[in-house]
């Protein structure tokens, strides 16, 4: 009889193991809780139900829809590949200021907020933390490429937003002194979308700042 309980108990037990989730075995955050993967989510939908009606977007043509959509497709797979950061790397010859997670915040919990940062010339920040955006001083002309491959010049006193899985590059134009960033698809975060801190500084101030963000070792 001890002997029946004793392969009962075992039999429930490997069961539970059998139906048990992935996530819960290897205790990872869902992404499902992060905001930056709710808003991909949500912006994947509207633009495949415009393409499957054929309907017309305000500011997307029908090509810039389909282009739009293989973009958040490779930013979900890169979610869902466990990859929920971005890296920062600055080759500028200056100080960046850039946005990562608010201190002491768990690494699993996600936060729509972020903390202001400086990193030094030549420094890219350290894997898995998450460089969320980049801060262009008031007096700083950068250019960026668009999601249709074209040079799109911005003016300083923005925030750039880091996709997540992929590692910005910021360089400086030895020609025309511009920074250039080497992420197709650079969104401009305006202060009404986020609820970051957005200085209105020159980049004299960032560089006198002391380099504080989280870097990988040479």
């Amino acid at each position: 009889m001890k002997a029946f309980k004793y392969f009962l108990v075992l039999a429930v037990f490997l069961t539970s193991l059998i139906f048990v989730q992935p996530d819960s075995l290897a205790d990872r955050p869902k992404i499902s809780k992060n905001p930056d993967y709710v808003t991909l989510t949500e912006q994947l939908k509207t633009l495949t139900k415009a393409k499957e009606k054929q309907a017309q977007l305000e500011d997307y043509t029908p090509e810039q829809i389909e282009q739009k959509i293989n973009e958040l497709e490779f930013q979900k797979y890169a979610f869902e590949s466990g990859i929920d950061w971005g890296q920062c790397s600055n080759q500028t010859g200056k100080t960046l200021a850039i946005y990562g997670p608010e201190p002491n915040l768990d690494e699993d919990e996600y936060s729509e907020g972020a903390a202001l940062y400086f990193l030094g010339d030549g420094q890219t920040t350290e894997d898995r933390w998450n460089c969320k955006g980049v801060y262009l001083p008031s007096d700083v002309n950068a250019v960026a490429i668009n999601s249709n491959g074209q040079g799109q010049e911005l003016t300083g006193g923005v925030v750039i937003k880091v996709p997540n899985g992929t590692n910005l590059v910021l360089k400086t134009n030895p020609d025309t002194g511009a920074i250039e960033f080497s992420q197709a698809g650079t969104q401009v975060v305006k202060s009404t979308q986020v609820n970051w801190f957005i200085p209105n500084v020159s980049q004299a101030i960032v560089d006198a700042r002391v380099t504080n963000a989280p870097t990988k070792k040479a």
